[in-house]
C-alpha cells in the first residue's frame, strides 16, 4: 500500500502570524510534524502543501517534499482542509492512502500515526480514521451566556442528569486525518459514520490557534519531554 503525508502549511496565518515557521523548542513549528511523519517511516512521500516560499525552503531543508506551490484561491481563511487535499492529490502521482497532518501539531506522536493506518486498513468499509480526544467535563452539561451576561444552560434538559449517566463525547485533536484517497477525492464527509476514532489522552492534545493555546502546548511540551512521554 502506498501512503503520503500532505502537511497543509499557507503563509497567512492572522491570529499567530506566521504560526508554521514560528520557533517552538527551538525550530520552526512546521518542522516538527515533517520531522515525526518521516520518522514514523509510514510515508512514500511527505509533502507540503504551501502558497508560501519561505515555508516551501525550510520544508524542503529537513526533508519534506513541496512539488507543486498552492494557489491564493485555496489560501484564504475559508479553504478547507478537505480542499487543500483534493488540490494535493490532484497534483501527485497516485496513492492508496493520503493523511491530512497539521503543521502546527508539535504533540503528535509518530506511534498514533500508525494507529490510525493500522485501523483505517483493517476495516475496509471506512473512509478515514482521525485523532480525536475526550472532553474534559460532559458536554451535555456546559454552560453559555444570555442576552444580559447570565450564565445559562446550554442543553436545559440534562441540567439535573448525573454526568454519570451522559454520553462520552469526543473533539477533533487537531493532529492528523488519515483517509483513503479516493474517499477525499469523492468528497466523502469527514465528521461522519465514515471515520474512525484514535482517541488519544487529553494530556497529549493541543489544538494550536491562539497565543494562549500556544503558550500552552509549550508547557505540556516541556513535561512530557521531562516525563519521558515525548520523544
Amino acid at each position: 500500500m502506498s501512503c503520503v503525508a500532505i502537511i497543509p502549511a499557507r503563509g497567512g496565518s492572522k491570529r499567530i502570524p506566521r504560526k508554521n515557521l514560528k520557533p517552538f523548542d527551538g525550530v520552526p513549528m512546521i518542522v516538527r510534524s515533517i520531522c515525526t511523519a518521516l520518522d514514523s517511516q509510514l510515508f512514500d512521500q511527505v509533502v507540503v502543501s504551501t502558497d508560501d516560499e519561505e515555508i516551501a525552503g525550510v520544508a524542503r531543508a529537513h526533508g519534506a517534499q513541496v512539488p507543486f506551490m498552492r494557489p491564493a484561491s485555496l489560501a484564504d481563511d475559508f479553504t478547507s482542509t478537505a480542499a487543500v487535499m483534493v488540490h494535493a492529490l490532484n497534483e501527485l502521482a497516485a496513492f492508496d492512502y493520503a493523511c491530512c497532518l497539521y503543521a502546527t501539531a508539535p504533540l503528535l506522536q509518530a506511534r498514533f500515526l500508525r494507529q490510525g493506518f493500522e485501523l483505517l486498513e483493517q476495516h475496509a468499509d471506512k473512509s478515514f480514521a482521525f485523532s480525536v480526544a475526550g472532553f474534559g467535563f460532559p458536554v451535555q452539561r456546559a454552560l453559555t451566556l444570555d442576552e444580559h451576561g447570565a450564565l445559562t444552560s446550554l442543553y436545559p434538559e440534562f441540567r439535573n442528569t448525573r454526568s454519570q449517566d451522559l454520553a462520552e463525547a469526543f473533539q477533533d485533536a487537531g493532529q492528523f486525518y488519515w483517509g483513503r484517497s479516493e474517499a477525499w477525492l469523492r468528497g466523502d464527509v469527514l465528521f461522519s459514520p465514515a471515520s474512525l476514532p484514535v482517541i488519544l489522552p487529553r494530556h497529549l492534545v493541543q489544538d494550536i490557534d491562539t497565543l494562549e493555546d500556544w503558550k500552552r502546548a509549550e508547557y505540556l511540551y516541556v513535561a512530557l519531554k521531562a516525563g519521558g512521554e515525548l520523544q
